[in-house]
Parts: structure tokens; C-alpha cells; sequence
């Protein structure tokens, strides 16, 4: 196993060379509105690929399997539910971090499924989206040149979170195919200038499910080096075979150190509605709550509405969940292999990673990431946006199943045919 630092890229030395530029340097030099340019932070944050390949999907009349959105409904009990608040005065602004009603459920969530307490009127905060929860929690506990761990492969969004709050990337992969966590390697990452590390657990894009003795070697480092850990959870309820989904504030010493981030958009099929929510003790709630309340003021009130009704839904709704999710994570990897792709599968999330050697195709996952809508009528993730170290993940791409039955067999007969 080579060592962490062997591994490096270039990326965290060219961040901290556009922070260290940027001190003392003055706005003409960064910007010209005329020939444009942008601030320099922008040199290391491309448009995302995921929403291209989407846009290309669309082009080609493609079947999407790249963003990971469902091609079906929310529960009737949400759409309802926002049609009553649109109809009933729901329209104006509401408190900053949230209706009393959706922070009451979140809290009684929380309590409910993992046995921790958050003072709804404290510890919780409704946002627009996972995105914005990440990105508010970083501006607020991240200063200039502080290292924030990320363990990659990792969600495209993250990476522009950290440099948007002037903080310097260090990255940690997890190892193929199990894509499992090596805790030396993530030892060597820690040090002085560490101020939080990000964890997605059920995992995107792999599928991969944190065990206990992995979150517990997070939060000893965490613990020593006095460092956030920010949670991405997003995908809790979506598992499989009996793995179990361990918030890493449940684990001793980790409560008060832990911003818990999830959301409702892939639970309740509503990715669109952009509803997040961020659980913390204070300081930390006070901190993401100030920066939250100067970017985006307030989540959609009248979906909050509709949110606080679907939380309440009986354990029935997630155990069919559970179950329907099974029976698209098998067809999925069931036409992977069929169609000559090699692919772990998943504990956890709606995405599969797949290995594209056997196609011998010529060239890299962009370019065939690029080639499949065009030419199969399939559009997917190339698997190297998901990484920032320089190499990995070149001969995978990323497919996202959560689709209707039908959806994916049509993928499969475009596939396969």
C-alpha cells in the first residue's frame, strides 16, 4: 500500500498556490468583467458532468441512468399535502431554519431511528438540499488553508464546497472493488491543519456502507486531531441485505463534533423539491444556521409543509422501499454483467460502479461516457469526475438505478440487443 502522501495530486498544491495569489492581490487582477475569467478559485471547478451527461441524454434521446434522479412520483400523502399549504396561505417566507412542524418531525426522526436528541428549536435546520447543508456547514467552521479529508470516490459536489470556503482538499481513496476504507491511509491524511472530514455513508457513487469499525476509526482520529465530521446521509434509507446505516454521531465522543446532514429528496422520489435538513449541537448549529440564513434565507415553505406529513408515513413505506430499491439494485447488476461490465454490488444508494475493460474500448471513461448515449442510446457518470486524485477511475463509469422496472429494461435492450 503506498503511502498517502505518494498518492497526491497536484490539485490540493494548485488550491493552496490560488489562496495564497489571491492574498493582497487586487480585483482587477482576478476579474475582468469584460474579458471575463472569474475569481481564481474557479480554475479548479468545472460545470458538473453529471447534469451534462443529462443535458446529453436529452440530445440523443437517451436513457438517463447517469443523474441520480427517480423517473417516478413522490407519495401521494406529499403532493397532497403540498397542494393544501399552496392553497392555504403556505407561500411567504418561514423561519430561517425551518417550519416548526418539519423540525419537530426531523427531530422525532432522528430520536426515533437512532436514538438522538436534537432540540428541534436548536439543533435543527432545514435547508435547500444536502448541497447547501454541506456548503453552509464548510463556510462556517473552515478558514482559509484549513484541510478538510475527503474520501473518494466522492460526490462532485463536494470538492467545489471546499473551495468556495477557501479550504484545501486531502484526499483518501476507498479501496476497489469492496471499495472499503484503510484506516492507516486515512491516519496519514490527518494532521495539524485538519478541520473536518466528509462521510457519505450509504455511499455514492460505489454503494459501499460504512461498518461500525470504519466509523469508529473516523471518529478516533476526529476525536485526537479535534476535527468536524460532516455527514452526508442522504441516502439512509435506501439499503440492502440487512446492512445496517450508522450515524457516525451515534458513536461515543461524536455527538457534539458532528454536523448529521440528510435530506428527503431521495427517500420520498422528490430530488426536485431540494429539501435538506442539518442536525448539530451548538456551537455548531449556531454556525451553519448564521451562514444559512444569508445564503438562502429559507427552504421552499410550502414543500416543508408537504415534508412534515411524509416523515410521519408508517414503517410499511420504507420496508416496500427497501424492497422495491432490492429488485432494481438486482436487474441492475444483472444487466452490468450481461453486458460485459464488471461490478461490485451495492450495500447501500441507488448507483453502481462498473468497470469497462472487457468492452476493449478505445479510449477513457470520458470518451465513453460520451460514445454510449451516441451510440447505445444510454447515458451515464465517467467514474474519474468522482475522484481528485490524478488516474483513478478510468475504466469505470457510474450508472444510477433508480428507475422504473421498465426503465431499465429498456437500458438492457439498448444494452444487450
Amino acid at each position: 500500500m503506498k503511502n498517502l502522501e505518494e498518492q497526491e495530486t497536484s490539485r490540493e498544491t494548485r488550491i493552496m498556490d490560488i489562496l495564497e495569489n489571491e492574498k493582497g492581490s487586487s480585483f482587477a487582477a482576478r476579474f475582468d468583467p469584460v474579458k471575463g475569467g472569474g475569481a481564481r478559485r474557479l480554475t479548479m471547478i468545472r460545470e458538473s458532468f453529471i447534469r451534462e451527461m443529462t443535458r446529453l441524454a436529452i440530445t440523443h434521446n437517451a436513457i438517463n441512468l447517469s443523474q441520480g434522479f427517480p423517473d417516478f412520483d413522490p407519495p401521494r400523502e406529499a403532493i397532497e399535502a403540498a397542494h393544501q399549504a399552496l392553497e392555504s396561505g403556505g407561500n411567504q417566507y418561514t423561519i430561517t431554519w425551518g417550519t416548526p412542524a418539519l423540525r419537530q418531525a426531523i427531530a422525532a426522526k432522528m430520536q426515533r431511528w437512532y436514538g438522538l436528541s436534537f432540540d428541534p428549536d436548536q439543533h435543527v435546520t432545514v435547508t435547500c438540499g444536502v448541497t447547501e447543508a454541506i456548503l453552509a456547514t464548510l463556510m462556517g467552521i473552515i478558514n482559509t488553508g484549513d484541510e478538510v479529508i475527503v474520501i473518494e470516490p466522492y460526490h462532485e459536489g463536494y470538492l467545489p464546497a471546499i473551495v468556495f470556503a477557501g479550504g484545501v482538499p486531502r484526499f483518501v481513496p476507498l479501496e476497489a472493488p469492496a471499495y472499503t476504507l484503510d484506516l492507516d491511509m486515512l491516519r496519514d491524511a490527518f494532521n495539524d491543519r485538519t478541520r473536518a472530514i466528509l462521510i457519505n455513508t450509504p455511499h455514492n457513487p460505489t454503494g459501499h456502507i460504512f461498518t461500525r469499525e470504519e466509523l469508529e476509526g473516523i471518529a478516533e482520529l476526529c476525536r485526537e486531531f479535534n476535527a468536524v465530521a460532516v455527514t452526508d446521509e442522504i441516502y439512509e434509507h435506501i439499503i440492502y441485505d440487512g446492512h445496517p446505516h450508522i450515524p457516525i454521531a451515534t458513536i461515543p465522543g461524536m455527538e457534539e463534533r458532528t454536523v448529521t446532514i440528510s435530506g428527503l429528496g431521495k427517500t420520498f422520489a422528490m430530488t426536485g423539491w431540494r429539501l435538506g435538513y442539518a442536525c448539530a449541537l451548538n456551537p455548531l448549529s449556531t454556525i451553519l444556521r448564521t451562514v444559512h440564513d444569508f445564503m438562502t434565507i429559507c427552504a421552499p415553505a410550502p414543500l416543508q409543509a408537504a415534508c412534515a406529513a411524509v416523515l410521519g408515513l408508517p414503517d410499511e413505506y420504507y420496508a416496500q422501499l427497501g424492497q422495491d430499491y432490492t429488485r432494481r439494485r438486482d436487474k441492475m447488476i444483472s444487466i452490468l454483467q450481461r453486458a460485459g461490465f464488471s461490478a461490485h454490488s451495492p450495500e447501500g444508494a441507488f448507483y453502481a460502479m462498473a468497470d469497462f475493460s472487457a468492452w476493449d474500448f478505445d479510449g477513457d471513461d470520458y470518451s465513453f461516457a460520451r460514445w454510449l448515449p451516441a451510440n447505445l442510446g444510454v447515458a451515464v457518470v465517467p467514474g474519474s469526475c468522482f475522484y481528485g486524485t490524478k488516474g483513478m477511475g478510468k475504466k469505470t463509469v457510474r450508472f444510477a438505478f433508480a428507475k422504473k422496472m421498465e426503465t431499465l429494461q429498456a437500458a438492457e435492450d439498448r444494452l444487450c440487443g
